[in-house]
């Protein structure tokens, strides 16, 4: 199996994810990043589109941080049949979100950050160890 196709059947697992019902799946870096050289597959939206392992190398950076316990890639959108699309990555940490934003350099920061789940939406059940939080990463 190539690694699209690996992802493709990671990323319907739960049914068609352009599907606004469908939980939203939250990718492992080695699930999203693995075999992915689609640029706009993530941070398509800023100023310089970066290559996906200029994503990829920082998020590892910050999923080894001692006040870290994951980092997951939400997938947004299947529309490009090329590489599942995300707008937004889940730190799960003790951190408040204003602390998770300056792990960014300029050039990768996130329009916002925010905690918690976004409410009337659905997501792949992850295990969130006490005393942590999802703070979203969203980039417009």
């Amino acid at each position: 199996m190539t690694a699209l196709d690996n992802i493709t059947k990671r990323v319907n697992l739960h049914g068609d994810p352009d599907v606004a019902a469908t939980p939203r799946p939250l990718l492992t870096l080695e699930a999203f990043f693995e075999g992915n050289d689609v640029v706009g597959s993530i941070g398509c939206n800023l100023e310089t589109t970066p290559e996906p392992a200029e994503f990829h190398a920082l998020l590892l950076r910050i999923r080894k941080m001692k006040n870290v316990a994951d980092v997951r890639v939400q997938v947004t959108a299947f529309d490009n049949p090329d590489w599942p699309f995300s707008d937004t990555v889940w730190i799960i940490t003790s951190e408040p979100p204003e602390e998770v934003s300056t792990w960014f350099p300029e050039h990768l920061m996130p329009n916002d950050c925010w905690w918690g789940w976004v409410e009337g939406q659905s997501y792949e059940a992850i295990e969130i160890p006490p005393g942590m939080e999802p703070v979203a990463c969203w980039w417009d």
